[in-house]
């Protein structure tokens, strides 16, 4: 196991030392020996554990409580005077705030990670207390699991993890993107429609039919586009979705927090809006589904390259388990797990068999790269439905506030995705604000045009979730109505900026990258399908520095030239770039900026 989720994750039962225990016999997030991540030497280990505590009483720890983030430690709360009280209420709110409106208690643990526990009498005045402060600060409390520890006393203790979760205001919820991917025809859409609608499926796919845009998508029963579905979480933790004829707006009115799904296409020929679905969506997870009966078939590897290359945190679910044996689903897991493990994916793969791995693989999933839980569910009998939910509402957000202060104080840049024109509103754009802060009558530009230029344009309404908002912040995806803007001056990829920016757009751009494959050579002249965050255009190889030709597997700085008009980048900005079986990836390392006057128009 990665050392570092072993260093999170505390050390062996009964060592009294907090130094991390590396390898597979590694504890889970309650400092008790994870059963998945075990081998022989796991089941030495746990022996080994279970002598010692037998012999010396000696609780294992979690690791020592951080000052930083949303988790906080509690030996108990018994009766606080009221002095101690509000300091305890003012503590809770630092850690809302680390958590950005949820955070994790560890009841009956000290400060340096011991656990020591609670009797029951303490517990109960202990979590009346947590639900007082918690009542203070406008948020609710939900006990996730407890667990009694050895401890030297013969009264039982237990240790309780608590989730507090704040109630939203003025619809500032918790909303995190999930990208969905996987081959065609392994339960996508299907399993979206049986969590979003409430209803499981019949079998031939009715809970999919809300999420298809198309005639031709209803026909085929494939998805074609990208299409947005929502599941809420209220601040108890639970589910909020249309199953009591819920619209999106009351759906976004009652959740603390959101989970967006964006529904990708499966099939290889609509490989190029997929990408486009990952690379200019910003998904902050993604979940590739894998059916039982088929295993790792089709666009399976590949949809799992693209996420790993984008490093888009990944997670696995294999459906349609009621189709299948047990054996057969044992054997598609052992596969995954098998691929997971090799040296290009060098992942840590979890299965979860009941909610106290979910909640357990949440909060590892979240805090290293390398743990991959794996889920096996069933869209039409709903089992193992519900521990896929409980990981959904644990799962803590990737950046913390600081970083979300950090961009909100930058400029405003609007990365344009899709483009409608709405009956009695005019033309409407949606994507994702970048940076800063967007406010209804805002004054930006949008650009570039096809000769380079920036065009001044006012923000009408925002739309978020299908409902009215009146503040976007940085990293929220939403609709913006730009009233009677002409729409033929739009296209995806273009950026709406704050007049003050001085943006950077470039017909020619270096890169540093890797020719993932390619039939022949690449060299100069080849032409490719070059996809940089929202920009997504055909440009030419102008030089290879210090190489004539690329092969397979080979690195180097290349420079691109788009050939159709200027786009806006950024250095640093991860690229994927394709042309038939031609794959590679890489990074923006330096442009050849076009010189824009004033009046933000190309410079002759």
């Amino acid at each position: 196991m990665d050392p570092r989720v072993a260093e999170l994750f505390g050390s062996g039962a009964g060592l009294m030392s907090a130094a991390p225990m590396h390898g597979p016999g590694s504890v889970n997030g309650l400092g008790l020996l994870s059963k998945k991540t075990g081998s022989k030497n796991g089941k030495k280990a746990k022996n080994r554990a279970t002598r010692n505590t037998k012999s010396n009483k000696n609780p294992p720890y979690l690791p020592p409580e951080a000052e930083e983030g949303n988790i906080e430690y509690k030996l108990k709360l018994v009766n606080p005077t009221q002095y101690r009280f509000e300091h305890l209420v003012t503590q809770m709110k630092w850690r809302l705030q680390e958590g950005r409106g949820e955070a994790i208690y560890q009841i009956g643990v000290e400060d340096n990670g011991l656990l020591v526990g609670l009797s029951e009498d303490d517990m109960r005045a202990s979590l009346k207390t947590l639900r007082r402060m918690a009542e203070k600060v406008g948020a609710d409390i939900t006990v996730l699991r407890e667990r009694e520890v050895d401890y030297d006393s013969d009264i039982p203790r237990k240790i309780s993890e608590v989730l507090v979760r704040k109630v939203p205001d003025d619809q500032q919820f918790l909303d995190l993107r999930v990208a969905v991917l996987g081959n065609v025809d392994s339960g996508k859409s299907t399993l979206l429609g049986v969590l979003t609608q409430g209803e499981l499926d019949n079998g031939r796919g009715r809970a999919r039919l809300n999420l298809f845009r198309h005639l031709h998508e209803i026909q085929s029963g494939r998805t074609s586009s990208i299409s947005f579905e929502i599941l809420g979480f209220n601040s108890k933790g639970e589910v909020v979705n249309y199953s009591e004829s819920r619209t999106a707006e009351e759906i976004c009115e009652s959740a603390s927090k959101m989970i967006t799904f964006i529904d990708l296409a499966g099939h290889h020929k609509y490989l190029k809006t997929t990408i486009f679905g990952l690379t200019s969506y910003c998904p902050d997870f993604a979940m590739l589904v894998v059916g039982a009966n088929t295993g790792i078939a089709g666009t399976t590897r590949e949809h799992l390259g693209l996420a790993m290359a984008l490093k888009v945190p990944i997670f696995i679910v294999v459906s349609k388990v009621d189709l299948c044996s047990k054996s057969t689903t044992e054997r598609t897991v052992k596969q995954l797990e098998r691929i997971l493990k090799q040296p290009g994916c060098n992942k840590v793969p979890m299965v979860v068999d009941n909610a106290d791995d979910a909640v357990t693989a949440a909060q590892q999933f979240a805090q290293s790269p390398s743990i991959t839980p794996i889920f096996t569910l069933s869209s039409v009998s709903g089992e193992n439905l519900d521990l896929l939910k409980v990981f959904f509402n644990i799962l803590p957000p990737l950046s913390n506030s600081k970083e979300q202060e950090e961009l909100m104080q930058q400029l405003t840049e609007f990365q344009v995705d899709e483009i409608y024109t709405v009956p009695d509103v005019g033309t409407v754009v949606g994507g994702t604000l970048y940076s800063g802060i967007c406010r209804e009558g805002e004054q930006l530009v949008v650009g570039p045009t096809d000769d380079g230029k920036f065009l001044g344009l006012k923000v009408c309404s925002i739309q978020r979730n299908r409902s009215a908002c009146r503040v976007l912040r940085a990293r929220q995806a939403a609709t913006l109505a730009l009233g009677n803007f002409d729409r033929s001056l739009l296209r995806k990829g273009m950026v709406m900026v704050s007049p003050e920016m001085k943006p950077t757009i470039c017909w020619m751009f270096e890169a540093e990258i890797v020719l993932l494959f390619h039939a022949k050579t690449f060299r100069k002249g080849f032409q490719v399908t070059v996809h940089v965050g929202n920009v997504r255009q055909t440009a030419i190889v102008e030089y290879l520095h210090g190489k004539d030709e690329l092969r397979t597997g080979e690195k180097a700085v290349v420079r691109f030239k788009f050939i159709k008009h200027p786009e806006y980048l950024k250095v640093g900005a991860k690229l994927l770039f394709r042309e038939g079986v031609t794959k590679g990836i890489g990074h923006v390392t330096n442009l050849h900026p076009v010189l824009i006057n004033q009046n933000h128009s190309l410079e002759e």
